[in-house]
């Protein structure tokens, strides 16, 4: 018995597919950190700072879906804040996220209810507010209990001004 034509065929294909230098490599762009604001955290009710950061904001539902996603790292005096049209419980995970995370959720009156601290990076599970809430600052995992920070603790934050605000 002879060797059948299609088996060469094959063979041929499977060889050529095979060929180095035939990917092609995705090129992604790095994000980078954009200053759009400044929050400080504060102890409790007093009026002592426990921490000041540069934050950028997500409002929007693809700048929250997103996050700090596709991010190489963060400074420690850098964080993002996510405003929510509507107070509810929010779940986070660390999908496409490359490095720990402390989460720390906050409600309407700007207090911190719950921490999901040193996040897992790329990590699907899901880490609860457990709590409605109406804002989330995410900063570097473990700098929360660096800082000190924890529930009871409030913010204040402000945006910065931009070239669109001035006529």
């Amino acid at each position: 018995m002879g060797v059948q034509p299609t088996f060469f065929l094959l063979m041929a294909l499977v060889l050529a597919s095979c060929k180095p230098g035939t990917e092609q490599a995705i090129q992604t762009e790095q994000i980078t950190f954009t200053k759009e604001g400044e929050l400080s955290i504060w102890e409790g009710e007093t009026t002592k700072i426990k921490a000041d950061f540069d934050i950028e904001f997500a409002e929007s539902p693809y700048e929250t879906g997103t996050g700090l996603m596709y991010r190489a790292s963060m400074e420690e005096n850098q964080g993002m804040l996510f405003i929510f049209p509507e107070v509810a419980v929010h779940n986070f995970y660390m999908k496409n996220t490359e490095f720990s995370l402390d989460i720390l959720f906050i409600d309407r009156d700007q207090k911190i209810v719950s921490l999901g601290k040193n996040t897992v990076p790329f990590d699907e599970g899901g880490i609860s507010s457990q709590y409605p809430i109406k804002y989330v600052l995410e900063i570097n995992g473990g700098l929360s209990d660096r800082l000190g920070l924890g529930v009871g603790d409030s913010i204040s934050f402000s945006r910065k001004p931009s070239a669109l605000d001035f006529p």
